[in-house]
């Protein structure tokens, strides 16, 4: 008897192990209530029937770029779904979320910056709340909060700094920091600030050099941040420029010029991103470059944000809650930006670690060569990563936009990291040389330098973390469904904008949104406004406009989001609170948003010529500064 059951048992075995290892079923652990998952198959050996019994329905499987099989089913509510193939069956349970839920850690932490105007611990509890949701809804609530704490530093953290793009950044941060920590204590940053004060001998002109340098820096938007903030700071302090006026400079010439040239880092992604997006479009057979220099005559946003900064500075005039922070730093009653937090260092023991050596003369040289090595050396990285033998033969192609391609398919990351070691050895060696500094001032002026980074490592990191709890939450794939199939074509433009940015305002990225948006959106305007009754020509008209607008909103969003890198970037590269950055920045960019919408992107939809709307934006913005803005000096 005893021998009998043990039989029957070990048979049992043999058939369950059997019928889970022939296939298992994978997909995501968190999906949204009523929408279309992927869901992966994998099998133990070759098969040759690539169909499964879905709850009792035949459905085919597809196969993805690396040979992986999937399929897609429909959630609704709470449910298992069981598989079977040639007699093996498999079950997976869904644990679905509303899609409210996936909108909560990117709400909860900007809400929580805004109040309490410090964003490490806003940050943290962001994401904390995200990994909690997860837990909860898959593990119960006790176990899920515990889980979800753990796993903002095991799973999201951990993830955040498990990326050559986010650690390249932070290298890129540290070394730029170890660079302009070393250029103030040899002299050469003073030098500079004496150079420039020839020139910008008041707060007018110490803006416009400014707006200038970063225009200068148009191929990328990090370099441009951290470059022209660190380097301006010395002089606009001089000068009694608030620091928030600076972040905002620096922050509203970074994203929108680098987002529009046509030699930048940005052309790489922009292209990926509208081939995948025109790839399922036949009637489109426009290659993706020409479709984005089409576009860039919508591109109402980016132009409308580089000229509203130029008549704040030409009028002297700010408003809202930048004309306090001007006025305050014009009349010395403030240090002007200086973080405020209550346990951040006063003005004076922040600014030691950048004052000159005592018994040096300031040497303009000795920060303007380190800093040229960056730029050179950036663009140079750009055309060696780049690199295409064959496009550069292409006959048919003009050098311009040869440079284009070239530099749009470059490796960014590696650009930067090779310019900034270069800087820095450059920066020692001239520190050494001409005896401003020796070898252990300079080595600990670099470890310095790094230590200034601090903050911002930690706020990227805790940004990026956000990032991905937002991607496993599908935050993007909640606020898309805002899309509609119904609406008239032309307020494809204007709702892709809006969508646009709120993707870009929770989520912090506007490459992200780019990514999520295009692929989705491109096909959606095609045919919806072909189905609206539109012919080819007029059809491509609302396309190039929501090609801009999904650019134009991304960048919005960016700049008025406190989880976004660049806004990060920029408020720690100019020395100025974050949250104040924020505060600041956000009426400026959603007065530039909303002449981009009234005037841009809504009248262009219905017809109306660009080379009209330009000039009535450009006069409105001209009005807007004149009438609302006040004098600062």
């Amino acid at each position: 008897m005893k021998k009998s059951l043990v039989l029957l048992f070990s048979t049992l075995l043999l058939v369950v192990n059997g019928f889970s290892q022939d296939f298992d079923l994978d997909a995501p652990e968190i999906i949204l209530e009523e929408s279309t998952v992927k869901v992966y198959v994998h099998f133990e050996s070759e098969i040759s029937d690539s169909t499964l019994l879905i709850n009792g329905a035949p459905t085919a499987l597809l196969r993805d770029e690396t040979g992986n099989y999937f399929y897609h089913t429909f959630t609704e509510g709470n449910e298992t779904i069981l598989a079977r193939h040639k007699g093996y069956e498999h079950s997976l349970s869904t644990n679905p979320i509303s899609g409210w839920w996936s909108i909560l850690p990117p709400l909860l932490a900007i809400v929580l910056a805004l109040i309490t105007k410090e964003v490490l611990s806003s940050l943290f509890i962001g994401v904390f709340c995200g990994a909690a949701i997860i837990g909860v809804a898959s593990k119960g609530f006790l176990i899920g909060v515990s889980t979800g704490f753990l796993a903002v530093i095991d799973t999201y953290i951990l993830n955040a700094l498990n990326s050559s793009d986010h650690l390249s950044i932070i290298l890129f941060s540290m070394v730029i920091g170890s660079i302009v920590t070393i250029i103030s204590k040899n002299g050469g940053m003073l030098g500079i600030v004496n150079a420039i004060s020839k020139y910008a001998k008041d707060a007018f002109s110490g803006q416009l050099a400014t707006y200038f340098m970063g225009i200068a820096i148009f191929f990328d938007d990090y370099a441009n941040t951290l470059v022209v903030g660190n380097t301006m700071r010395p002089v606009t302090d001089r000068l009694k420029i608030s620091r928030e006026k600076l972040a905002y400079i620096v922050d509203s010439t970074a994203a929108p010029i680098a987002s529009i040239a046509f030699v930048t880092t940005w052309i790489g992604a922009e292209l990926s991103y509208i081939a995948d997006g025109t790839a399922v479009i036949p009637q489109i057979t426009e290659g993706a470059y020409s479709i984005l220099i089409n576009s860039l005559q919508f591109s109402f946003y980016p132009i409308f944000t580089l000229i509203f900064i130029l008549f704040l500075i030409f009028q002297r005039k700010d408003f809202g809650t930048m004309l306090h922070a001007e006025k305050l730093a014009r009349a010395g009653k403030a240090s002007p930006g200086l973080p405020q937090t209550k346990n951040s260092k006063s003005g004076e023991q922040a600014l030691e670690e950048f004052e000159m050596k005592e018994g040096l003369a300031p040497n303009p040289w000795l920060a303007i060569i380190p800093i040229a090595v960056i730029i050179l050396g950036t663009i140079s990285g750009l055309l060696v990563t780049g690199w295409n033998a064959e496009t550069w033969n292409e006959p048919a192609l003009g050098f311009g936009k040869k440079m284009s391609i070239i530099i749009g398919n470059s490796n960014s990351y590696i650009a930067l990291l090779w310019s900034s070691l270069t800087g820095l050895a450059v920066a020692i060696i001239l520190s050494i040389s001409t005896r401003s500094l020796n070898i252990s001032e300079s080595v600990e002026s670099m470890m310095s330098g790094f230590k200034t980074m601090l903050t911002a490592i930690l706020i990227l990191t805790l940004a990026w973390s956000l990032a991905g709890v937002t991607e496993h939450l599908e935050t993007a794939n909640f606020l898309k469904t805002l899309w509609s199939d119904g609406m008239t074509p032309v307020l494809i433009p204007l709702i892709t904008f809006v969508l646009s940015a709120l993707v870009s305002f929770s989520t912090g990225s506007s490459w992200g949104t780019m990514a999520i948006l295009y692929p989705i959106l491109l096909p959606a305007t095609y045919e919806i406004s072909v189905a609206g009754g539109l012919d080819h020509p007029e059809a491509m008209m609302i396309f190039y406009n929501v090609v801009s607008t999904v650019l134009a909103g991304s960048v919005l969003g960016d700049h008025c989001s406190p989880i976004s890198d660049t806004t990060i970037l920029s408020s720690l590269a100019s020395g100025c609170n974050h949250i104040e950055h924020v505060r600041t920045q956000m009426p400026y960019a959603l007065t530039v948003g909303a002449v981009s919408i009234l005037i841009g992107t809504l009248p262009a939809a219905l017809g109306i010529s660009t080379w009209l709307l330009y000039p009535v934006g450009v006069g409105l913005l001209f009005l807007i500064v004149k009438y609302f803005g006040k004098l600062t000096d």
